[in-house]
């Protein structure tokens, strides 16, 4: 593994030394997922106080345009996702989808298509929903577009990878369909890795 690892490196560094085609963020974020695509991190039981919470944000929603502001899910556990739709993780709406009508009253799904890796959610706000819908029949709640790592990180990911803000944790997004857990609260208390599918163990652990 380290050998195909140390040999990637060199022919990306070489590549991108030639053509810059490529951020040096995003080759690290390549080299280092199979090391944390299966991550799992839980709130510790002694945290500082959070300076803010999910219900802070006000987010524009993927096709109406409306702004929606994330204190009506005070109450219910949130799942936070970053997606996209030519990803090897892009399957994982279908079961998404499930978890969404089988625990939607309890735990809410939302969506924030995301381009900082690999490019791979190019395109517009229309076509995203056109292809949720189209392949997958996603119905639970998508966003417009946001950057989640990085120069320009939105402000809601800025709180979910800080822990001056959220109290505890500095995981940022290592991929695609990486997920952060909130509580009733408002409380951010799991990141899980792109790998985590909400049928495992420990994140139902974590909502159910």
């Amino acid at each position: 593994m380290l050998k195909f690892i140390f040999i990637i490196l060199i022919i990306f560094t070489l590549m991108n030394l030639l053509f810059n085609f490529i951020s040096w963020s995003t080759l690290f974020s390549i080299i280092s997922m199979p090391f944390n695509r299966n991550t799992t991190v839980e709130r510790p039981v002694s945290t500082p106080t959070a300076t803010q919470s999910l219900y802070d944000f006000k987010m524009r929603a993927l096709e109406s345009n409306k702004v929606i502001d994330l204190s009506i899910y005070r109450g219910k556990k949130v799942v936070i996702l970053n997606v996209a739709s030519q990803c090897g993780f892009t399957p994982q709406y279908a079961d998404w989808q499930k978890f969404h009508e089988l625990h939607g009253n309890e735990v809410v799904v939302l969506g924030f298509p995301a381009n900082e890796f690999g490019a791979q959610e190019p395109g517009s706000s229309q076509e995203i929903a056109s292809f949720c819908q189209k392949n997958y029949g996603v119905t639970f709640q998508m966003f417009e577009k946001i950057i989640v790592k990085g120069e320009g990180k939105h402000p809601l990911y800025q709180w979910l990878s800080s822990k001056d803000l959220n109290g505890w944790n500095d995981k940022e997004p290592s991929w695609n369909f990486c997920k952060y857990v909130v509580n009733e609260k408002g409380e951010l208390t799991h990141f899980f890795g792109s790998k985590v599918l909400p049928t495992d163990e420990a994140f139902l652990k974590a909502v159910l």
